[in-house]
């Protein structure tokens, strides 16, 4: 309830003819100070503001958490890189327990050797050999392995029959480029 609190005041006016006194009664009414006071308010305002930080950290913290899970979930990423078109590879068998491994030069120093013969030259006749070999029917399903350095072809790997050894031999010999045959080829 309001407070009620009255004024009275006595006033004398003076007229040029006359004095007189006049009671003034003014009531004046003040509210109830109920409700919350000022600090209180403060920190209520200041309470939210703190839970509302609370849950925007939260949600921006939750986001992120799925953000990894779904990245981790991804398998990785493989990146392909394709190489520039090389010589085809040298194939090299294993050679029988009883003979010496072949030495393979794979792009050798281009200078003149015997003869004149170049690095050039070999790839040349390198190439040649194998596809003599590749497009015999017969000879391309025997695995033979035939490696040129200064015009001189080593054969390696095994065959069923001499007749088949001797076959290949002289499929290589006749390849223009070939100076000679090292013929390693097993008969087994």
């Amino acid at each position: 309830m309001a407070e009620r609190e009255t004024e009275h005041r006595r006033i004398v006016v003076e007229t040029p003819s006359a004095k007189r006194e006049v009671e003034h009664t003014e009531a004046v009414r003040y509210p109830e100070r109920s409700g919350v006071s000022g600090a209180a308010l403060a920190a209520v305002v200041i309470g939210v503001i703190a839970l509302a930080a609370v849950i925007i950290l939260f949600v921006m913290n939750r986001q992120q958490q799925m953000t990894n899970d779904n990245v981790a979930a991804q398998p990785p990423q493989t990146t392909i890189v394709q190489q520039p078109a090389q010589q085809p590879p040298v194939v090299v068998q294993p050679a029988p327990a009883t003979q010496p491994a072949p030495v393979i030069v794979n792009n050798p120093p281009a200078y003149g050797g015997p003869a004149g013969v170049s690095a050039l030259d070999d790839g040349a006749v390198q190439a040649a050999v194998d596809k003599k070999l590749n497009n015999d029917p017969t000879l391309s399903t025997l695995g033979i392995t035939a490696t040129v350095l200064n015009g001189r072809v080593t054969l390696m790997g095994s065959v069923k029959t001499a007749a088949l050894k001797n076959r290949v031999e002289r499929t290589v010999r006749n390849v223009k480029g070939v100076k000679s045959v090292d013929n390693q080829i097993s008969v087994g």
